[in-house]
């Protein structure tokens, strides 16, 4: 694969530039950005700092990657920017590295999506196979897990959790976590379900799908309280991997609280 660079782009000496890349017009790419094979700059794309694009990723025009963080604290520290392989960043999208008080890693897995105008704040951490729809914010220190979907304009607080196979409604203001294959809407957002439609959609069986319906019930019923709930589920769904990944999810605890719903839900099945 033959590398192209457009003459008008600006490639820092020391820039990393992989196998069969490719660079459009009136792009910057900073001394320590590390481009990887087959990667694509459409046009107008900004690459600054320390930060490491994986192979197949394509960035689109005036998405500014690897600028300083937008934290004030951030004094100069040498922190980095990792995004994974086959990703889509669409138009002015907006990432940034980490800091000090975060592990100085900001990191994204592979096969994600950013649509127009979506935020990455420093040191967070989003997981494979993700989308980011227009105008998604995450603040700092958020962690999202493999297979999350956020719907166009919603927002999620600094040092939030979303679980795997979570999804987040559009205009939607998270600022507690929401527990994996969980729906959370509203502002402020509140748990409103199970991603029955994404966990259909990624090839969860009916019995699966099921199990983890009956598991929800049960943890956000009104008896107990929730830490008595979750020790419940887990007798009750002592093999279950899919229960487990919530309950362990719930108990690891975080600086948050567990998103819940706005009224208790029925333990009945």
């Amino acid at each position: 694969m033959e590398t192209v660079i457009h003459p008008t782009a600006v490639v820092e000496d020391g820039a990393k530039i992989g196998q069969g890349v490719r660079i459009g017009p009136f792009c910057t790419v900073g001394p320590e950005v590390e481009l990887g094979e087959g990667s694509q700059l459409m046009s107008h794309v900004a690459l600054a700092g320390r930060t490491t694009i994986g192979p197949r990723t394509r960035i689109f025009p005036f998405a500014s990657i690897g600028h300083i963080p937008q934290d004030l604290k951030y004094k100069g520290e040498a922190s980095t920017l990792e995004i994974g392989a086959d990703c889509m960043i669409r138009e002015g999208v907006t990432m940034n590295p980490g800091t000090e008080g975060g592990g100085l890693r900001t990191v994204i897995g592979d096969r994600c999506t950013f649509l127009a105008n979506s935020h990455v704040g420093h040191d967070t951490k989003v997981g494979n196979d993700c989308i980011l729809s227009n105008n998604v914010m995450l603040a700092g220190h958020v962690t999202v897990g493999d297979f999350v979907i956020f719907g166009g304009g919603s927002a999620v607080i600094q040092f939030a959790r979303v679980g795997s196979h979570a999804f987040v409604g559009g205009m939607s203001g998270l600022e507690n976590d929401l527990i994996p294959y969980g729906m959370a809407m509203g502002n402020r957002a509140h748990l409103a379900g199970l991603n029955i439609i994404g966990l259909r959609r990624r090839g969860f069986t009916r019995e699966q799908i099921h199990d983890i319906r009956r598991a929800y019930r049960l943890l956000f019923a009104d008896e107990g309280t929730l830490s008595e709930r979750v020790e419940d589920v887990a007798g009750e769904f002592d093999e279950h991997p899919f229960v487990h990944e919530i309950l362990d999810f719930i108990r690891e605890g975080g600086d948050r609280a567990i998103c819940t719903p706005r009224d208790p839900v029925s333990s009945a099945s």
